[in-house]
């Protein structure tokens, strides 16, 4: 299986960055981290060990990117308005420099966006912000609503909510969508929004599932047994999902 490392000082981001790329041809996938993890992660994790059989096959190109959760949603020394508008940089890094490294290495059209647990929402929440750069979407473990508080799980706004925060903020700005063109871009993406039944973001994806649904946008919702939020549980939903 082909393995690359790729170390650039991002322009929108200003700081150096780093990424893995896994195979050459097939779908592009942009794999997030979890909560503040490393591009490196789901290598020693066995994530990617799980997919080398389609890696290997030309099926899937994987593109594991870094985080900068610490500097911007998790920043909490910082006034939430900055820190919004630092993930919008980020976001603005994975579109940008990413992307473009993506097509040039591979121009395969199809396009996926996946992660778990805090990568789910990256994935999902830029998938559904871009969905006319997107086949798919896969989120694992996610949390799709950061303005709320769930068990342990802190609103990490600190109930400040402005445009920047509603616009990335899946189970916010989904259920007031009515523009039906960006609702046909919606509704030919796949999407697989994955849960355990004991995790603290079931309701969550339940409640995101239902927005979806009264919008006419297909998606499966797969809900596993226990927790689910875990290394060995991604490994598997990965091998099924993607």
């Amino acid at each position: 299986m082909r393995r690359e490392y790729h170390k650039w000082d991002s322009t929108a981001l200003g700081r150096p960055m780093e990424l893995l790329v896994f195979g050459e041809t097939g779908a592009r996938v942009l794999l997030f981290p979890t909560r503040k993890a490393r591009f490196y992660d789901y290598e020693n994790w066995g994530v990617i060990e799980a997919l080398q059989l389609k890696i290997e096959a030309g099926l899937l190109q994987v593109y594991c990117v870094d985080s900068i959760d610490a500097e911007s949603l998790y920043a909490f020394n910082k006034p939430p308005a900055e820190r919004i508008c630092r993930h919008l940089r980020y976001q603005q890094y994975i579109l940008e420099e990413v992307l473009p490294l993506s097509v040039a290495q591979n121009p395969n059209p199809f396009l996926i966006a996946a992660g778990c647990s805090m990568g789910a929402y990256h994935a999902v929440n830029l998938a559904f912000r871009h969905p006319n750069l997107f086949g798919k979407v896969v989120g694992m473990s996610g949390r799709y609503d950061l303005t709320q508080g769930m068990a342990t799980f802190q609103d990490l706004f600190q109930g400040y909510v402005d445009e920047n925060v509603y616009l990335n903020t899946p189970n916010r700005f989904i259920p007031h969508l009515a523009d039906e063109f960006y609702l046909t871009q919606l509704r030919r993406l796949e999407i697989t929004l994955a849960i355990g039944n004991e995790d603290a973001f079931l309701q969550d994806n339940l409640f995101l599932s239902q927005q979806l649904a009264s919008k006419d946008i297909r998606h499966e919702l797969p809900i596993w047994e226990g927790e689910a939020h875990n290394p060995a549980a991604w490994r598997r939903m990965v091998d099924l999902y993607l």
